[in-house]
């Protein structure tokens, strides 16, 4: 840039809060949830000498991960997968896709999945059965959020943060065409943005 230029602009980037139509559940009271959760956790598996291994499902739970394992006083390893039923800007979710196949040693360990949102069901249904071929010594599953009335009875959830209506919601690592993981509250997006 030469002397006495003007830099050039920014293109303008609204803030998300700007694209948010309501905020279903606050931050404040999501962290108070999660460390409900963490005790929960930590009073299932304080015994259990086998070890701990958490499993993620990618990306939508990193932050929920993040944020729950903080409060967790447990020794733990993490192992990883990542599955897409949202490609996109859909809301609608489709047959879920192995993007990141299953890692690390499963076998003989206590196994906790962990994932963002627990709605039909066939996201957790897939990574559970990879997990399964794995031999654990056992597995669960928490949710950050779950969806009663859409929930199958055949796909249930440990440990639940949250349960709301079938609302297309983002935040805490739930996204809209990979948009909104960092906002830090649950919200529903205005109509127009999607």
């Amino acid at each position: 840039m030469s002397a006495g230029a003007s830099p050039r602009p920014f293109p303008y980037n609204p803030p998300m809060e700007e694209d948010v139509a309501r905020i279903l559940i606050h931050r404040e009271e999501i962290e108070r949830r999660l460390a409900d959760m963490a005790e929960e956790i930590a009073q299932t598996y304080h015994r259990d000498e086998e070890g701990l291994t958490l499993i993620p499902v990618l990306a939508g739970s990193i932050i929920f991960l993040a944020d729950l394992m903080r409060k967790l006083p447990l020794k733990m390893k993490i192992g990883l997968v990542s599955v897409s039923a949202y490609p996109g800007r859909t809301t609608r979710p489709t047959a879920p896709k192995t993007v990141i196949e299953l890692t690390g040693d499963l076998a003989g360990r206590h196994v906790l999945i962990i994932d963002d949102i627990l709605d039909t069901g066939r996201t957790l249904r897939k990574v559970r059965e990879m997990v399964l071929q794995r031999e654990p010594a056992s597995v669960r599953t928490a949710v950050l959020l779950r969806k009663p009335s859409k929930a199958p009875p055949d796909v249930s959830a440990d440990f639940v943060g949250f349960d709301i209506e079938d609302e297309f919601v983002v935040g805490c690592g739930l996204d809209y065409d990979d948009h909104y993981r960092n906002y830090p509250h649950i919200g529903v997006l205005r109509p127009e943005i999607m």
